[in-house]
């Protein structure tokens, strides 16, 4: 059977899985219509473009640049073996998406690596979290801007959440973040770039957030994480991934890259506390990580 370069490009084009293919430079020339939705770049943004410039940036979870280390598609072609992994790309507006990533080596008749082909999967749990948006669209409890949960309905879980405990004795926690020196973004590039970089946050926390869990703003550039069925060492393994994943996303400002870090405050719910008991600690343990320098985590 035969298939022309047209049908070739149908098929790949109608994947579910974004793919792209790169040269021996690792310079971009095949992006299909999945690695846009994904992405959010289009074909037209980066074909004929390294892909480690600025477009996906891979890091890994402790937040290491993969593009400049232990690159899936470089080891493939240097190799010319499969490689499998799961990493956490750039997306076009700034957030961090968890992906699982395919790379096989692109050979030509004479089986001579010309180039790699990687396909990747957005682990997101994407269309749970729209059916969550709709949903909280409908009961007035989401935030406008940066589209996650807005105090009142932060409020009214913590609620159920200190009920679920006392009840059933199932452990919680929760995690204030505050950007660090957000006045100073707001100040150098106006309150438009500011609300761009509450988004790429945003989109970092819902992105990589269990169904289960809940993110929130909850005033300002300050944030909330409702953390369900976790140890004090799995809540404090979360905060940090997340700090790092914030820390390693950026938004392009004139052509370069904005970043921002988050300072955390994490504690677990005690049989004792209410809303105002919980949320004052934890806002306390995020000044402790201001004081002690920024872009950290303190837990207690």
């Amino acid at each position: 059977m035969y298939l022309s370069k047209e049908s070739y490009r149908k098929i790949m084009d109608d994947l579910r899985d974004g793919l792209y293919i790169v040269d021996l430079d690792r310079k971009i020339v095949f992006w299909n219509r999945a690695a846009e939705r994904i992405s959010g770049y289009r074909a037209e943004e980066v074909v004929g473009k390294p892909c480690a410039d600025n477009i996906l940036c891979h890091v890994d979870d402790v937040g290491l640049n993969l593009c400049c280390s232990e690159c899936p598609l470089a080891s493939t072609i240097d190799s010319g073996a499969p490689h499998d992994a799961q990493v956490f790309l750039h997306h076009k507006n700034g957030h961090r998406i968890p992906v699982s990533v395919r790379v096989i080596p692109l050979t030509d008749d004479d089986g001579k690596v010309i180039g790699g082909v990687e396909v990747f999967s957005d682990n997101s749990g994407q269309v749970d979290n729209e059916e969550r948006l709709q949903e909280l669209e409908k009961l007035a409890l989401l935030d406008g801007l940066t589209q996650l949960a807005n105090r009142r309905y932060l409020d009214r879980e913590l609620e159920s959440r200190l009920e679920e405990l006392h009840r059933y004795d199932i452990p919680f926690g929760i995690l204030f973040m505050d950007l660090d020196d957000f006045k100073a973004i707001n100040d150098r590039y106006g309150h438009e770039t500011g609300d761009r970089v509450l988004q790429f946050v945003a989109g970092t926390l819902s992105a990589n957030s269990r169904p289960f869990d809940l993110y929130g703003r909850w005033g300002g550039e300050e944030f909330v994480g409702i953390i369900r069925n976790v140890t004090a060492a799995n809540l404090k393994h979360m905060g940090q991934r997340l700090r790092r994943l914030v820390e390693k996303s950026f938004a392009l400002v004139e052509g370069e890259p904005l970043r921002v870090t988050i300072s955390i405050g994490a504690t677990m719910a005690v049989e004792n506390d209410t809303v105002q008991t919980l949320l004052s600690r934890a806002d306390a343990l995020m000044y402790q990580s201001k004081a002690a320098g920024k872009n950290r985590l303190t837990i207690g």
